[in-house]
């Protein structure tokens, strides 16, 4: 059958992804979305798009019988899942296939065999595939230790725990299951060796209805945090060719096993010794698929759609591979403080464009990140003839995007792609636990303190009565200023000016002092070495201690965003005075983010004692959830947050009144994400 309208069961930068291809196939493409996705990108690009009625993903994006009856209105003749989601939902796959439709996927009975981590695992045992030794948790001892707990389904790091002592496994064990059940709807939960500085290493398959499995080298993703990917790369770099032959034959027996069809991937565990270890088939095309592509010269999503129509793969053998792909998962998020994800308009998005760059996104400058769904923006792709090429391609253009709007992991990713060990690909999953210090620090070679003064120059360019309006979705330029208003005090232009700025997020102030003379060009006052060459009101060219630099400044509101040709900053201008508004009572509990009240701590109520770092609230918000902690030992003064309420970030969710004889207070509140 011929592919003539798709629905892409999805949303974001997968269902932009598909659609890509579809363009240059000739397809119509449907899209659908959720409330919250009304204006998102997936749905402006789509031919058609579908509204699922609510918000959540378990009133819409998960809702199959939705999507289906979607497909049937907007005349589709086949769906395709994209990843997440319904994806590998064998349930999904059958009543799309019992509509009518074509199923851009693997066959049913392949998902459900691959379902369970558990079931698939003793199928491959019997098709020869290398795995690890399973461990019963009730009769687990101290030689079984250190040891993973995996949800038998599902995946992306929700329901995994590493566990270091017997006496903590019992309840990792409640709260891996309990976690499992929110996210999948199953609780079961397996056990098995943790292997310690293991990478994990994956072959994607490509397979057709013809006899034909392709094994399309590997992928390294060890670069992960909570479990998750964030920096991958094709070919995994450091394999000798034995164990190479020894990934893609284990993975076409795997696929053989089941009588896949369409694209999947095999994943496994390669231990320092290089011994490998079978993990888990992904029944569906990975994040990281873009790689694979770039490497090979695919279009993974084309094939997809050539095998769905009951057509043979192109030849017997996949194309030869030619040089080496790497890709970056531009979060909404702060590393530093524990993952936190991040929500907000995001202003502008712009990464350069050209030769082996590619850029996948959901995105655009304007759009909004919400708090119902995965905080990844973008993934940015290099492709070069050789590692070393590559990477520094990735790391330079991330170095040089403007991304302005909620914090991202942009920094994290440009460090890592520069980390000795990185760069000699000594790459295992403990990757962040080792270095994650050391790469959400203070930069080496950043200035804010000169990009705080071209912030200033900008403004007094704009002039002095310049008041930054409200931030508006889809800026163009910024705002033309609004007149000021003064109250009991002036500035006096013949005397320097100060202006102060706040560093986003690490929370660091500056204060600028700059004069305006008669030429009407200002100039940096209490600034050593700094001469003014070029001041506009969003450029400024500085020259610093005899080095020329250029700045590009944007304002939004009160937040300021300045990009260099080496970083990029962010600062909130400070007011000329304290609001003590802005001051809230010792111990208050904030909520970090909007998102949704999912439990409180047992016998929590107001009275009640408690004691530093104990988790007392978690909230769920982007797919994870996060524990908000006591800051100090003491007594719940006040309780605002109930299960199942909707917050907004900063709302007041609990007070504690710290007890002075009790130990010492945690330095910082941050609530610690638990996904």
């Amino acid at each position: 059958m011929t592919i003539t309208t798709l629905l892409v069961a999805n949303r974001g930068e997968i269902a932009c992804r598909i659609f890509r291809t579809c363009r240059d196939l000739g397809v119509t493409t449907v899209a659908v979305y959720s409330d919250a996705d009304a204006d998102a990108l997936h749905v402006r690009e789509a031919d058609l798009a579908v509204r699922l009625p609510g918000a959540a993903p378990a009133d819409t994006y998960l809702r199959g019988e939705l999507v289906v009856a979607a497909a049937r209105a907007a005349g589709a003749d086949a769906v395709h899942p994209g990843y997440g989601f319904l994806s590998e939902n064998a349930a999904f796959a059958a009543a799309v296939q019992d509509a009518g439709l074509v199923w851009v996927g693997p066959p049913v009975k392949a998902i459900e065999l691959m379902a369970s981590k558990t079931r698939a695992k003793e199928l491959m045992a019997g098709a020869g595939v290398p795995l690890l030794a399973p461990v019963d948790p009730a009769t687990a001892g101290e030689v079984d230790l250190p040891l993973l707990l995996k949800a038998a389904a599902g995946g992306g790091g929700r329901g995994m725990r590493v566990v270091h002592e017997l006496d903590a496994l019992p309840g990792e064990l409640l709260a891996a299951a309990a976690e499992a059940a929110s996210a999948f709807g199953d609780g079961e939960v397996f056990a098995e060796p943790y292997v310690e500085r293991g990478r994990h290493v994956e072959v994607q398959v490509m397979a057709d209805a013809h006899d034909t499995v392709w094994a399309l080298g590997t992928r390294d993703c060890s670069l992960q945090r909570r479990h998750q990917k964030v920096i991958e790369e094709a070919p995994a770099p450091g394999l000798d060719d034995a164990l190479r032959t020894r990934l893609h034959e284990a993975a076409v027996a795997a696929a053989r096993a089941v009588g896949y069809r369409g694209a999947g991937t095999v994943e496994f565990l390669v231990s320092a010794e290089g011994r490998p270890y079978f993990l888990e088939m992904n029944t569906r095309l990975q994040v990281e698929h873009p790689v694979t592509e770039a490497v090979f010269g695919l279009d993974l999503v084309a094939l997809q759609l050539r095998v769905a129509e009951g057509e043979p793969l192109p030849s017997p053998e996949p194309p030869q591979p030619s040089g080496h792909a790497v890709e970056a998962r531009l979060y909404a998020e702060d590393p530093a403080r524990n993952w936190q994800p991040q929500t907000g308009a995001l202003l502008t998005l712009e990464v350069p464009e050209g030769p082996g760059l590619r850029l996948d996104t959901g995105y655009t400058g304007g759009d909004t990140i919400g708090v119902h769904y995965d905080p990844m923006i973008a993934k940015v792709i290099a492709h070069a003839p050789t590692r070393t090429e590559a990477v520094r391609l990735l790391a330079r253009a991330l170095e040089r995007a403007r991304i302005h709007g909620p914090v991202t992991n942009r920094e994290l990713l440009v460090r890592s792609l520069r980390h000795p060990d990185f760069a000699a690909a000594r790459l295992d999953t403990g990757f962040y636990d080792r270095h994650l210090a050391d790469l959400t620090a203070p930069g080496a070679g950043r200035d804010p303190a000169t990009a705080a003064l071209a912030a200033t120059l900008a403004e007094a360019v704009r002039g002095p009565e310049a008041v930054r309006g409200a931030e508006t979705v889809r800026p163009t330029r910024p705002a033309a200023p609004a007149p000021a208003r003064f109250g009991a005090w002036r500035n006096v232009p013949s005397q320097p000016q100060r202006k102060r700025y706040r560093s986003e997020p690490d929370g660091t102030e500056h204060e600028v002092a700059y004069r305006t003379p008669r030429t009407g060009v200002p100039e940096p006052h209490e600034t050593p070495g700094a001469r003014v060459l070029t001041a506009t009101p969003d450029h400024v060219t500085l020259e610093v201690d005899g080095v020329t630099r250029h700045f590009v400044v944007t304002a939004y509101a009160d937040r300021v965003h300045v990009d260099a040709a080496d970083a990029s900053y962010t600062f909130t201008a400070l007011p000329r005075f304290t609001d003590p508004a802005t001051h809230t009572a010792p111990g208050s509990l904030l909520a970090p983010m909007p998102g949704t009240v999912v439990r409180l701590a047992e016998g929590l109520a107001a009275g009640v004692a408690v004691e530093a770092g104990q988790p007392l609230i978690w909230l769920e918000a982007m797919k994870m959830e996060h524990r908000i902690l006591a800051p100090a030992s003491g007594t719940l003064a006040a309780l605002h947050a109930a299960p199942g309420h909707q917050v907004e970030v900063g709302a007041l969710l609990a007070v504690v009144q710290e007890d002075p004889a009790a130990t010492t207070p945690v330095p910082v509140p941050v609530p610690e994400e638990t996904a």
